[in-house]
C-alpha cells in the first residue's frame, strides 16, 4: 500500500486534524536539526532552531501553496531562522585568502583522500567547511550532505539556480584550496 504524501496530511492538519502534523514532524526533524546544527554549531541552538522552525511551519501552514516540495518550504523557514539568529547574535563570518587550484591539483588532492581513513577525510572536510562563510557552508551542506537539488536551494535561499551552481562551485574550489593548505602544512600525509 502507498503511504500517503506529505500533502495529504496538509490537508488533514488544515482540515482540524492537528495530530496529523506529528507526520510531518517526525519525517522532517532530523532534517531540519542537521540544516540547523550545521549553520548555527551548537547542539542547543540547532535543537531549539528545529522546534521554532516546526511551531513557524505550523502557523503558516495555510500560506503553503504546495509550489515546491513541503520539505523545500520547511528548510527555506528553517534557514531564514538561522540566517536571523545569526545576524541578532552577530556571529562573525571568516574570511580566506582566496587560492586558485588547477584541476591537476584537485586530481591529484582526490587521490590522496581516496587513501585515508573516512573518519579522518570527514574531519578535514568538516573543518574546511567551517572556515567558509555562512552562505556557502549552507549551500554545500544542503546539496552534497542533505542531496537537494539546485532548484530546491534556489527556493530555500531566494538566489537563482545559476547562482546557486556557481556559489557551489566557489565554495567546493575553496574547500579544496583549504585540503590543499593543510596538505602543505603536513597536517596529513600522502597515501
Amino acid at each position: 500500500m502507498n503511504q500517503p504524501d506529505d500533502n495529504f496530511y496538509i490537508a488533514r492538519v488544515l482540515g482540524g486534524d492537528t495530530a496529523s502534523y506529528s507526520y510531518l514532524v517526525d519525517r522532517y526533524q532530523d532534517l531540519v536539526f542537521g540544516l540547523a546544527l550545521k549553520m548555527l554549531r551548537n547542539q542547543e541552538d540547532a535543537q531549539e532552531m528545529a522546534q521554532d522552525s516546526f511551531v513557524k511551519a505550523y502557523r503558516s501552514l495555510a500560506t503553503y501553496r504546495q509550489e515546491s516540495k513541503f520539505s523545500t518550504w520547511l528548510y527555506r523557514i528553517t534557514y531564514n531562522g538561522c540566517i536571523s539568529l545569526m545576524r541578532k547574535r552577530k556571529l562573525e563570518v571568516r574570511s580566506m585568502d582566496e587560492q586558485q587550484l588547477t584541476d591537476g591539483d584537485e586530481a591529484r588532492l582526490n587521490e590522496q583522500l581516496t587513501g585515508m581513513d573516512k573518519a579522518l577525510v570527514e574531519k578535514l572536510l568538516q573543518e574546511a567547511l567551517a572556515k567558509l562563510p555562512e552562505l556557502e557552508q549552507v549551500l554545500i551542506t544542503l546539496y552534497y550532505y542533505e542531496d537537494q537539488k539546485v532548484e530546491e536551494i534556489s527556493h530555500i535561499t531566494g538566489l537563482s539556480d545559476s547562482n546557486v551552481k556557481v556559489k557551489i562551485h566557489r565554495a567546493r574550489k575553496k574547500m579544496y584550496a583549504l585540503l590543499h593548505q593543510s596538505y602543505e602544512e603536513g597536517i596529513f600525509s600522502p597515501v
